[in-house]
């Protein structure tokens, strides 16, 4: 309770700075709206049913993103983790391929895609997959041998190691590794859909905004759309790590 009251001040106290900020005259409200306009304009927004719709559009890509992830990038990490010589075949592919940035695949994919939102979606689960995938792998590899070499003298079977044993210890890095990928496909999905606004979704609405005769209440407006979301998928992940994996702090590697 306290560290959130800590929180709540620091954010009214930084809102209040943009407002006076705003208000002095220091810089044109027409580049800087203080933050009470751009509640407002959010406010009508939020009525408004393209806007929705557009925040909508963010909302499934991110979670079909984030869904196809976990199904790619956990079962290759437990393989790859589980079977060295598979990772060592691999891992000069892998370490080529995780560099390249998801926005320089943009021609491509609008090329390929025709600008449907499965470029969008690709490009996500793309740059959000290496976290995840690395993560998992990570975990794999840190399995106290000294507890599976016992168990194995105890006659333990392998689906009671792989239940006791492996299990409890890859899940909190694998859940550390899908908050870290949630937050990097909700980034790429908003620069992407800021890059090819015919995509949709909140990164077109900020794109169209500032177009024109640009309008920086919405273009903000926008913005805290999508910060918001983002602090609450971050929030809502860490809140159910700590509530259901009980048995280990959080951990992983980026």
């Amino acid at each position: 309770m306290r560290n959130t009251a800590r929180a709540l001040t620091g954010i009214l106290a930084f809102l209040a700075l943009c407002e006076a900020v705003g208000r002095s005259g220091l810089a044109p409200q027409y580049y800087l709206p203080p933050p009470s306009l751009v509640l407002t304009e959010l406010t009508r927004l939020l009525g408004q049913g393209d806007f929705l719709l557009d925040v909508l559009a963010t909302v499934l890509s991110w979670v079909i993103s984030l869904g196809i992830c976990a199904l790619v990038a956990i079962p290759a990490g437990l393989l790859l983790g589980s079977v060295p010589l598979l990772r060592t075949a691999v891992t000069a592919l892998i370490e080529f391929l995780r560099p390249v940035p998801s926005v320089a695949l943009i021609p491509l994919v609008v090329v390929i895609s025709a600008g449907s939102p499965a470029g969008k979606i690709f490009l996500a689960c793309y740059a959000a997959v290496w976290p995840l995938l690395f993560n998992t792998i990570y975990a794999v590899g840190q399995v106290d041998e000294q507890l599976l070499e016992s168990a194995r003298a105890f006659r333990v079977s392998r689906a009671q190691r792989l239940l006791r044993i492996k299990i409890p210890h890859v899940v909190p890095f694998v859940f550390t590794g899908l908050r870290l990928a949630a937050s990097t496909a909700l980034i790429v999905l908003v620069s992407v859909e800021m890059l090819n606004p015919s995509t949709g979704g909140i990164g077109s609405f900020i794109y169209v905004a500032s177009s024109g005769a640009g309008r920086m209440d919405q273009v903000l407006a926008g913005t805290l759309v999508a910060g918001v979301f983002g602090y609450l998928i971050n929030a809502g992940m860490a809140g159910a790590q700590r509530r259901w994996i009980t048995w280990a702090p959080a951990g992983g590697t980026a």
